[in-house]
């Protein structure tokens, strides 16, 4: 994680983290950030909530291999493992899913690289944190006041903390969680590819639609796996879109629903989506190149460009100039900005179901014990759509 500071230190006892940047002392507490950085304590991963009660079938007293990472950044930190069986009844807002694919995302590989992780008790997250929040399979077993029921089809997206979906069994509290049932004649990878990133964009479209007042939004990385999305739902809005990309990926941007596409790699780019006159700038990548070019800015990534380092609004914390630009336009003297993470809505993920099965793009597909092989693939930053991990039962 690059916190962009000259100097960092860790005083009383790793409760407050104090990042001198540019002769400005940013004061956090380190507590308070883990707290916000994680939805709600998952219990899927913890040693002893990592299964399901014993009696659910037959694998119910089997032990769950699972990917879960400690600290130190990928690769050191990831690893699989074999979890015991848990016998704790569900709670009646939980459902038992035996996993069929998962997907993964950069903030996967980026949460390994949180530099506090060695210094937090096992009480305030455990040591072992499940990798992954997209998931699809067939629930095992549901709690009575979930929408669900044995033997359901499902897709989904869990909390980033502990989380835990590269597992061979996932345990799900439904109010934490956003799952549906998944459409018949897609595949569990094709339903494992899009939660996480659909949500994403789906949350940022919400954000910017109040000022987009002329139909026309820019979207900064148009072929990412969120970008490619939230160019997909503006256009479905009846927005013109111009988005950015490389040259290579311009036929596959305009395939998704964008107008105009923006060659990122040439210099001035930027003077290009001005001249778009955008309402409003969707930022999937990160950088400060297109700051200030409409009265709306929304971001998922922040100033940072490393894709290693973590995004979204926890960046507040450690970078001053993001956190005064959003104090200043929440004031009024300066444009509407703001760094955002995912929402869970239901809704967001409801309208999933109507996206075309050609939209579901999946740049590559890996089996259980793949998972570093498709990290690997996916850290070189020049995937086209989601990658996507297939979970095989075992015999």
């Amino acid at each position: 994680m690059s916190c962009q500071a000259s100097d960092l230190a860790l005083t009383t006892g790793i409760k407050t983290l104090v990042i001198n940047s540019h002769s400005r002392d940013v004061h956090i507490d380190c507590l308070a950030l883990v707290e916000r950085l994680r939805p709600s304590i998952h219990p899927s991963i913890c040693l002893s909530q990592s299964h399901h009660p014993s009696k659910h079938p037959s694998t119910a007293t089997m032990a769950v291999r699972a990917w879960t990472y400690t600290h130190g950044g990928y690769p050191k930190a990831l690893h699989l493992i074999t979890l015991p069986a848990d016998t704790t009844p569900l709670k009646p807002t939980e459902i038992l899913v035996q996993a069929k694919a998962a997907s993964i995302n950069p903030v996967d590989a980026q949460l390994m690289g949180f530099p506090l992780w060695p210094y937090l008790p096992s009480s305030v997250i455990p040591a072992n944190k499940g990798v992954g929040e997209d998931f699809s399979g067939v629930v095992l077993d549901a709690g009575k006041a979930t929408p669900f029921k044995k033997g359901d089809e499902v897709l989904g997206l869990g909390p980033f903390l502990p989380g835990g979906t590269l597992q061979e069994t996932i345990r799900l509290d439904t109010k934490l969680s956003v799952i549906v049932k998944k459409p018949a004649d897609w595949s569990w990878e094709q339903a494992a590819a899009l939660p996480l990133v659909w949500v994403t964009a789906q949350t940022t479209i919400d954000l910017v639609a109040p000022y987009v007042k002329n139909n026309k939004v820019a979207i900064l990385g148009g072929s990412s796996s969120c970008g490619m999305y939230a160019v997909y739902i503006a256009k479905q809005r009846g927005w013109d879109v111009a988005a950015t990309c490389s040259p290579p990926k311009t036929d596959f941007v305009r395939s998704m629903g964008a107008d105009t596409t923006i060659d990122y790699t040439t210099p001035g780019f930027a003077k290009q989506v001005k001249a778009f006159a955008p309402d409003a700038v969707i930022d999937m990548v990160g950088g400060t190149d297109c700051l200030g070019l409409a009265k709306r800015y929304v971001t998922v990534v922040g100033d940072k460009t490393n894709r290693m380092s973590m995004g979204g609004r926890n960046i507040y914390f450690w970078n001053p100039q993001m956190l005064f630009r959003a104090l200043a336009g929440r004031l009024g003297v300066g444009k509407s900005y703001t760094c955002v993470n995912l929402e869970f809505r239901p809704e967001f993920l409801e309208a999933i179901l109507s996206l075309p099965k050609d939209k579901i793009v999946i740049d590559s597909t890996f089996g259980f014990d793949q998972v570093k092989d498709a990290f690997d693939r996916l850290n070189t930053g020049k995937t086209k759509g989601k990658v996507v991990v297939s979970i095989g039962s075992r015999p």
